[in-house]
């Protein structure tokens, strides 16, 4: 089975496991050649670890089932939360991140930072701090002109 097809298994199956609980759900799946299955899953309020480990199991037990990695159904599985280092994929992501720092990478390369203020189906809204007099300034910018989003750290 070609490997966009097993992460589309994955997916599905990952999506029929959180049905139950809609405020996780999945947010990327991905497969090193050695079979190891990283799952993403979010939740709007964030994912404690004992669900993200009763997450693992339940998972772990449909993979066996589905047998995705003949002859000798292979594989490792991790599922995590998305770390800060991953760029926002979703819009729930966006929508559970309104008010933090945010620093957005346009496909130009140039980036901007600022407060996530708003985001809808079209674009996002941030509030940068420009100039020597720190002034407030409010962005839009379309989601088609962004490369990736990442959260900021801030101390």
């Amino acid at each position: 089975m070609a490997n966009e097809q097993v992460i589309s298994s994955i997916r599905d199956l990952a999506t029929e496991m959180l049905a139950p609980y809609p405020e996780y759900f999945v947010v990327d799946v991905r497969i090193k050649p050695t079979n190891n299955i990283k799952l993403f899953v979010d939740g709007d309020n964030g994912v404690p670890v004992e669900k993200l480990v009763a997450f693992n199991r339940n998972l772990y037990a449909r993979l066996e089932g589905a047998n995705l990695f003949p002859p000798d159904n292979d594989f490792s599985l991790e599922v995590s939360s998305p770390g800060l280092d991953e760029p926002l994929k979703l819009h729930r992501q966006y929508v559970k991140n309104i008010g933090r720092k945010v620093a957005v990478t346009l496909l130009d390369n140039s980036e901007k930072e600022g407060i996530l203020l708003a985001i809808t189906e079209e674009k996002v809204t941030i509030e940068e701090t420009v100039g020597k007099k720190k002034e407030k300034k409010t962005t839009d910018i379309t989601l088609n002109e962004i490369k990736h989003t990442k959260v900021c750290i801030v101390f």
